[in-house]
């Protein structure tokens, strides 16, 4: 399979730059993946497609403000995206500047990108990983402070704007209560109380499961053959009580269906450690870098939410392997067609098998 094979044509015009008046006021594309078949709705129509059986599995990861303005000692910018907190003063980040500090450079935070105003050195470099630098706090100082003070919310790179007081709500799901994303899982972003309520009161369950989504989401495929692209690792939990609702479901006839795609890939790396012979899912807590692309044998997953992907993207060739990728390439060009809003603050699709 090639790179090539996942591309799509999308106007600039459709990259949703804000989110929707009103979360599950969004549009929804629904397709049946086994035939094909496509409908169209607002999301809140969701109510509608999922029954007293079903089990929605929502990842509960919290986003922080990961991005930071510093100045180098000698007067130099820098910015900083958080990829993940190590631990309370160490974290792994990519740095973008004219010249690239060095190990040792201490950094000066601002709060603005042309903030004149800085604060005294509270970074220091550490080495480099790969396409990422090790950075420490000093003087005490804790990554947990220093994000609530000078940090921004990390808006994706295909929006073009600067972040505002708004992103910092609605990039951000009604459910999240585990910080350490520096990326929101935004097919969640759906969700309203209102809508959850009603949900809750069909009787259609909830588990909640937490990824911490890593900046490396994206890092674009940089090969041709995608069977030889190296997928970022992030951290997965996936409980005993998240894998106790999913056996429930799935004794019952129900269908899992996963809130986004890192649902999809928690569930799935899990399923890959479960060693029973007949289908359990079992506890996992660790790293994966799980690749799911066509021909993947989903073990868990029945059916997902999810927004619109970047053409060329992991997400999409994922997506690709639970539809099929000339249906799902469809779709999409239907969707563009009907000028839904794409990306993190765009629409939504619900994919599902009838068989």
């Amino acid at each position: 399979m090639k790179l090539s094979d996942f591309s799509y044509d999308l106007p600039d015009q459709l990259i949703a730059e804000k989110p929707a008046a009103t979360r599950s006021a969004s549009r929804l594309l629904s397709l049946d993946c086994d035939t094909g078949a496509i409908s169209h709705g607002r999301f809140a129509d969701i109510v509608d497609q999922l029954s007293a059986k079903d089990l929605l599995v929502f990842n509960d990861t919290r986003v922080i403000p990961a991005r930071l303005f510093a100045q180098k000692t000698t007067g130099g910018k820098v910015e900083i995206l958080i990829e993940r907190l190590r631990s309370d003063t160490s974290a792994l980040v990519q740095m973008r500047a004219s010249k690239t500090p060095k190990p040792g450079n201490l950094l000066r935070l601002i709060r603005h990108e042309n903030s004149k105003e800085a604060s005294e050195p509270v970074l220091e470099v550490g080495e480099r990983e790969g396409d990422f630098f090790v950075v420490e706090t000093v003087a005490k100082k804790s990554f947990a402070e220093l994000v609530e003070r000078y940090g921004h919310m990390p808006l994706p790179p295909y929006i073009k704007r600067a972040d505002d007081e708004e992103d910092q709500s609605r990039y951000q799901t009604v459910y999240s209560r585990n910080p350490g994303a520096v990326a929101a899982p935004t097919a969640g972003l759906h969700f309203d109380d209102p809508l959850l309520a009603k949900l809750e009161s069909r009787g259609v369950g909830f588990a909640f499961l937490t990824l911490h989504v890593g900046a490396g989401t994206f890092q674009p495929v940089r090969v041709e053959n995608i069977q030889h692209h190296k997928m970022h690792e992030e951290r997965i939990e996936v409980s005993a009580k998240v894998c106790a609702a999913i056996n429930r479901c799935k004794a019952q006839g129900g269908r899992v269906v996963a809130v986004g795609t890192t649902s999809v890939r928690s569930l799935e790396a899990a399923a890959l450690r479960s060693s029973s012979d007949e289908f359990e899912l079992q506890p996992f807590s660790g790293e994966t870098d799980i690749f799911i692309y066509p021909g993947f044998d989903f073990q868990v997953v029945d059916a997902m939410i999810t927004n619109f992907h970047l053409p060329e993207s992991t997400l999409l060739m994922l997506v690709s392997a639970f539809a099929n990728k000339k249906m799902l390439l469809d779709a999409y060009a239907e969707a563009v067609q009907e000028k839904y809003r794409f990306f993190s603050y765009g629409d939504a699709m619900f994919l599902y098998r009838t068989h």
